[in-house]
């Protein structure tokens, strides 16, 4: 039996072409071929830091080619120990046999898988002359949001905003190569009203995007906030702009979408689309360069499945 081969953070990173990836994603959201059944998400207590750790087991197949299944936690007081929230490793496994072809370090491939899929839901609901861009949140997330949404839209200036300012220039500076200019900002507020895509990537409790400060033709991106008691946009932003969410299942888990179900602020009949209607045209994206439309992502074990083969590809020269 061929050895299970091991592909790290490392190459991961070495590897990714958004564009790419972006195109892969796009052909396994456009398909009916590929079965994700519904995660497992479990929270349990974490004594050390008093606030509970999540962990999701999230499968995928595409029959007669590859299976796979992440395994991860979050842990969000993670920072204490100088670790990122999310811990996760990925087996690949082929789908006929069910041996394992792979392992992979599943830090990167996530934080890449995400990105990717903002910026393929970027290309459908952000202004094609998109040009600014506001990065909430400095973790590992923030530099792979920032590249994935300048591989759809030609970004010239980029501005960080971040809880500790020092990330936010050191942000700034791990992108001083890019062709778009980079600058760590004190406040959300100095930058929000005049850029045309916002990102958001942060395990915050309550909003940090505000619909009173939204102009016409914004593009929100929201990528943090996985559990229903997490917020990173307020009712305002719900009520101004076109909704879209990642995948249908997503609804549940964020409370981006699931408080403002609750409350009546939102109904699901308004809710306009997701990746799935959207790449198969089913669904229409941005209608005008008024329209404000937002994006709310939660993850999906098809990002990951298609991912991973696409990095195991790479890895093997297929």
């Amino acid at each position: 039996m061929e050895p299970i081969l091991q592909i790290s953070d490392d190459f991961i990173n070495a590897n990714t072409n958004f564009k790419e990836l972006i195109s892969v994603l796009k052909i396994g959201f456009s398909s009916d071929d590929i079965i994700v059944p519904q995660r497992h998400h479990h929270d349990f207590t974490n004594p050390e830091t008093g606030v509970d750790s999540t962990l999701l087991l999230m499968p995928a197949w595409h029959a007669g080619k590859n299976a796979g299944v992440k395994i991860a936690t979050v842990s969000p007081e993670n920072y204490h120990f100088e670790l990122p929230s999310i811990q996760a490793i990925y087996i690949l496994m082929n789908a006929t046999t069910g041996v394992v072809k792979a392992t992979l370090q599943a830090k990167s491939l996530t934080v890449k898988r995400t990105a990717a899929a903002s910026a393929l839901a970027s290309s459908f609901l952000s202004k094609s002359d998109a040009r600014s861009l506001l990065m909430i949140g400095t973790g590992a997330l923030s530099t792979n949001l920032i590249r994935a949404h300048a591989s759809v839209r030609a970004i010239d200036t980029v501005y960080v905003w971040g809880r500790n300012n020092k990330k936010s220039e050191a942000i700034c500076e791990a992108l001083k190569e890019e062709a778009f200019k980079c600058i760590a900002i004190a406040s959300v507020e100095e930058k929000i009203s005049e850029v045309d895509i916002v990102s958001c990537a942060t395990l915050s409790k309550t909003p940090l995007v505000f619909g009173k400060y939204l102009k016409p033709g914004q593009h929100i991106d929201l990528v943090g906030a996985y559990k229903k008691d997490m917020r990173e946009a307020d009712d305002e932003v719900i009520q101004k702009a076109s909704v879209f969410v990642d995948t249908p299942a997503g609804i549940n888990e964020s409370g981006d979408i699931y408080i403002p179900l609750q409350t009546g602020t939102l109904a699901k009949d308004n809710i306009k689309g997701n990746l799935f209607t959207l790449c198969t045209h089913k669904t229409k994206g941005r209608t005008n360069d008024n329209e404000i439309t937002m994006f709310k992502s939660v993850g999906h074990a098809l990002e990951d499945l298609v991912a991973a083969t696409y990095y195991y590809n790479k890895f093997t020269n297929e």
